[in-house]
């Protein structure tokens, strides 16, 4: 029955994305119409659908979109940005280097690649023009540093991934052949994801400074001041402590991911109301605004994905593809090159919360058939798929760098190819090295 449905399902999916319907109708229709060639109650699509969003874990979602909307809206970006900026100094590409600094450090209260490229690219991308950037380098390294946005924690996909994994344990063959797997909990995502986020934005960087130097983007001519910079962070220490609070208190056990998105938001009210004085009335309801848009849109998503999903598995349709590619090779490393490599073309095409929802069930079991870690393969999963928000024809942050700056896609796609394939490079470099993810959730107890 497995391989009976994959011509209707994935068959349908694609006719309808290839007509131009949204992501969620495909899922959806596809799904609905596979049910009822298969026989099933319509009303099971339902049920499913409902309890897809009804976990405790999902809470941390809409919360951790509106902490970053309300950080933008009270002046607490700028300041991490300004921290970043007062730290570049004569160094060469000193500003794109801050650029991906601050995506970085907006990026541990996002948890998301757009938001994290319009925050930033809204203050850098015009101040870099100022300093003699082109445009197109500067929307290019704005877009590529977005897409930490999802890597450093707390990380949109890596709780999605979170709860997608929780309702699949290891098989027991894969577990008598290698041994006990870890289990996978969402702070346990959030601390693997820490090393390699910094590994990918190392390799910005470096990029970074080959590209600037090339392209003579020097520094400021004053060098660094010692002043300065500590003006820059006492202004920015409340701002500063929001990814500390965060981060601490979910490495430290102190409260779960859910529990601390609702503290980012109460810090970032607080600290925007009554110490920055700058949250105002109409800026908390565009917050409100825009974190209904947001989840609502993701929401849909997981609604019809997670049927999707499920009927992949009820079928046995993940065994057959695990081993089709099992039949092929069980070389650890030629699996995770084709993961790679698939998961790469995947983003360019599909929205990253989906390709999540929609994958997990087809390619863990694969994953599992080989020893590979879960909380490793998440980390890797959800680093390549931030490339696809820099790669076109997709590529969100792509849209919103182009926006701001007002060159053409085409412009900014051609300029971020280079920090897209140093990015690939450190993805390889985490996958073939799984102590890189999985070294620090051990020294935490994990």
């Amino acid at each position: 029955m497995g391989t009976e449905i994959i011509p209707l399902l994935f068959g349908g999916f694609l006719f309808l994305l290839f007509i131009g319907a949204p992501i969620t109708v495909a899922l959806g229709v596809s799904t609905l119409i596979t049910f009822l060639y298969l026989g099933e109650n319509p009303i099971k699509f339902v049920q499913i659908a409902f309890t897809s969003v009804g976990s405790f874990p999902l809470m941390a979602l809409p919360a951790f979109i509106l902490a970053g909307a309300l950080m933008e809206a009270s002046g607490l970006s700028r300041r991490l940005i300004n921290v970043a900026e007062s730290f570049a100094g004569p160094f060469t590409g000193g500003m794109s280097a801050a650029t991906v600094m601050a995506c970085l450090f907006f990026g541990a209260i996002s948890g998301s690649g757009p938001a994290t490229t319009a925050a930033v690219g809204m203050l850098m991308i015009p101040a870099m023009i100022d300093r003699g950037y082109s445009k197109g380098f500067a929307s290019a390294i704005t877009a590529s540093s977005g897409g930490l946005g999802i890597v450093i924690p707390p990380s949109i996909p890596l709780i999605i991934f979170g709860i997608a994994a929780l309702g699949m344990p290891p098989p027991p063959e894969a577990v008598e052949e290698f041994g006990q797997f870890q289990t996978v909990s969402i702070p346990k995502l959030f601390i693997a994801g820490f090393m390699p986020a910094f590994l990918i934005a190392g390799s910005l960087l470096l990029m970074n400074y080959i590209l600037a130097k090339k392209n003579n983007y020097t520094g400021s001519t004053d060098g660094w001041s010692a002043r300065h910079m500590w003006c820059e962070v006492y202004r920015g220490f409340w701002a500063l402590m929001a990814p500390v609070v965060i981060l601490g208190g979910i490495y430290s056990g102190f409260f779960t991911p859910t529990e601390a998105a609702i503290v980012a938001i109460f810090y970032t009210l607080i600290v925007g109301a009554f110490i920055y004085r700058e949250l105002s009335w109409s800026s908390l309801f565009g917050a409100l605004e825009t974190t209904t848009w947001l989840t609502g849109r993701v929401l849909l998503i997981m609604f019809t994905a997670t049927v999707f999903g499920r009927l992949l598995v009820e079928n046995q349709v993940p065994a057959v593809i695990a081993q089709g590619m099992l039949s092929f090779t069980d070389n650890i490393y030629v699996i995770w090159t084709l993961v790679i490599l698939f998961l790469l073309f995947v983003g360019m095409f599909m929205e990253t919360l989906a390709t999540i929802l929609i994958l997990v069930p087809v390619m863990l079991p694969v994953a599992y058939s080989v020893g590979i870690d879960p909380i490793h393969f998440g980390v890797v999963m959800v680093c390549t798929l931030g490339i696809g928000f820099q790669t076109p024809p997709l590529g969100e942050n792509l849209f919103i760098a182009s926006g701001i700056s007002k060159i053409s896609i085409e412009e900014i796609s051609l300029r971020a190819l280079p920090f897209a394939f140093i990015n690939t490079v450190a993805i390889f470099i985490i996958a073939f090295f799984p102590e890189i993810s999985l070294w620090l959730p051990r020294v935490f107890g994990y």
